[in-house]
């Protein structure tokens, strides 16, 4: 029973995901930052349950990505609505995804099984893209009194998706040439 823990915990960061946009839209920042680091906290937690204690799944595979990109873009076509974050961005880290998305897709129609292992540029990316999220909360939540100024990091997360979609691309593009192989 306890083995579908960790999905069980993915599924409830999934439901914060509605209250969380909730809250940023109402001009709640407060507990909209408050409910995000939630959901941070409980994929650290699905996670760690999940390869220490062996509770990985199919579906858990599945859920667990899909969680974080729906929080993740659902943050930032909401902080693009507020201007708080310039359109430019928004519309990068959407195409950036909506390719790897759409190229997954593909591969998988073309070659059955796609698994998917981070690159290390996109761990950094994802890394840039959260504390970009928190930036904003924190200066919408406390305004100059917040330690991180937004602006410092839309540059290196607009650099950093772009280059790990194109890394995926190039990746991808050069394993569905050789057949599926590689």
């Amino acid at each position: 029973m306890l083995r579908f823990l960790p999905n069980l915990i993915t599924g409830l960061r999934l439901l914060l995901i509605p209250p969380f946009l909730w809250l940023l839209l109402q001009g709640r920042y407060g507990g909209a930052l408050a409910l995000f680091l939630l959901a941070g906290a409980s994929d650290g937690v699905d996670g760690f349950l999940a390869r220490h204690y062996g509770w990985r799944s199919q579906l858990g595979a599945v859920l667990d990505p899909l969680a974080d990109k729906l929080l993740m873009l659902s943050a930032y076509l909401a902080l693009g609505w507020l201007a708080a974050l310039p359109w430019w961005l928004v519309a990068v880290v959407l195409a950036r995804d909506g390719i790897i998305v759409a190229g997954a897709l593909a591969y998988y129609r073309l070659f059955g099984r796609c698994e998917m292992e981070p690159l290390p540029v996109s761990r950094l990316n994802t890394l840039l893209q959260i504390v970009l999220v928190l930036a904003v909360l924190g200066t919408l939540w406390l305004g100059e009194v917040w330690p991180l100024p937004p602006s410092w990091l839309m540059y290196p997360v607009a650099a950093t998706t772009l280059a790990s979609g194109m890394l995926y691309v190039w990746k991808w593009s050069r394993r569905a040439l050789a057949g599926g192989r590689e």
